[in-house]
């Protein structure tokens, strides 16, 4: 056989949940890199996001009960807050707008070490934001719902570029991505 034939039958070949794990992965960095688009998700809501994203590398809050089981099987460890690289918060709670507020946002020597937070929304419909920063032409109108104002506070407060958290709103299968570095008008 030769060296051709023999590198194709070995290569590794991808199942079903490295294929969605991947295309999971590629949705929420394209989210990001042009803030307030929405992007498609391979499977609805969270657990998803917390497959490809989450590993025992990680520390992750939950506000969500249903979400454990997952968090755990990967391996991750179970942190308060004020300590967690990702959080899956429910945003129209005082819980989920206290976590939100303690969240880490790193500092300007090291911005990675603030966290990505994810949160259920309405998106196209609600509170209408007017988007700004890298990423983004000039500005970008969009809607969201089932968000308090509250946390467009927090998050102006929190978000001081370069540190801050990154915010994905998830609705169903849809993804929008609000990295630190975009600024959000309220209108």
């Amino acid at each position: 056989m030769d060296t051709l034939a023999h590198a194709l039958i070995a290569a590794p070949q991808r199942d079903a949940a490295e294929v969605r794990t991947n295309a999971t992965y590629e949705a929420l960095m394209w989210a990001l890199a042009r803030p307030g688009t929405v992007r498609t998700l391979v499977a609805p809501g969270m657990a998803a996001v917390a497959e490809s994203l989450i590993d025992r590398e990680c520390r992750v809050f939950s506000q969500d009960p249903a979400l454990l089981p997952v968090l755990v099987s990967t391996g991750a460890a179970l942190s308060p807050a004020e300590t967690a690289d990702h959080a899956f918060l429910s945003l129209h709670t005082p819980a989920g707008l206290g976590a939100l507020a303690v969240l880490p946002v790193g500092s300007n020597a090291y911005p990675d070490d603030g966290a990505t937070a994810f949160a259920m929304a309405r998106i196209g419909s609600g509170r209408r934001l007017r988007l700004t920063g890298p990423g983004i032409e000039t500005t970008l109108d969009i809607t969201v719902g089932d968000v308090p104002d509250e946390v467009w506070q927090i998050r102006a407060e929190r978000c001081l570029y370069p540190a801050g958290f990154e915010l994905f709103l998830i609705d169903g299968d849809r993804v929008i991505g609000l990295p630190r570095s975009t600024q959000i008008e309220v209108l």
